[in-house]
């Protein structure tokens, strides 16, 4: 009696699903089809907006484009001081460097409107990516011994620009060491 229900009740929950709405798609006929023009998905997306159709520009729109410039917030200031100097493959502040570092935080004292922008720069050997991570950890050592000696930590910025900027471009010891080094960057506001 019980597989006879069970039996039963699966017959109609086939019949049930089986059952489920179908639509006929008539063939649309050929003369029908010629006096329609195709719409491509890119026009459909084109009348609800989605789209802009492409727009030339010209030589005199990007001479406006272009002197529409936004004023930078800081101007920047190099060669107020030196650059300080790493060991191979090291992030450490070397002694020699904290005299430099000294200055640097004294000025900072004094013009107290100004921000540092402190750039980490490596030689050329290393991967790209390994160099951009021991710049920036020598950037990080710089700022991390400026706010010791009591610059607030938001008026110091860093930047790692790895080995792309070399001041040296020859294979020697004395050319990777100018290139291992932390420039100084003082950032003012611009109407000042």
């Amino acid at each position: 009696m019980k597989r006879i229900i069970v039996v039963m009740l699966l017959s109609m929950g086939l019949f049930v699903i089986g059952c489920a709405e179908r639509k006929v798609v008539q063939p649309v006929k050929p003369e029908l089809q010629q006096q329609q023009p195709a719409v491509t998905p890119k026009e459909t997306a084109e009348r609800k907006g989605l789209i802009k159709p492409e727009e030339r520009i010209t030589e005199e729109q990007l001479a406006k484009i272009e002197t529409k410039e936004e004023r930078p917030k800081y101007k920047e200031e190099g060669g107020l001081f030196e650059d300080i100097y790493f060991d191979y493959d090291k992030y450490d502040v070397r002694s020699d460097a904290k005299a430099v570092l000294q200055n640097v935080a004294s000025w900072l004292l004094k013009n107290t409107s100004a921000k540092l922008l402190i750039e980490g720069h490596c030689d050329e050997r290393g991967t790209s990516e390994y160099n951009l991570a021991l710049g920036d950890r020598r950037a990080r050592a710089v700022r991390d011994y400026l706010v010791a000696l009591g610059i607030a930590s938001d008026r110091v910025e860093t930047i790692s620009y790895g080995e792309e900027k070399p001041v040296c471009t020859e294979m020697t010891d004395e050319c990777w060491a100018k290139n291992r080094r932390a420039h100084f960057i003082v950032l003012r506001e611009a109407g000042k």
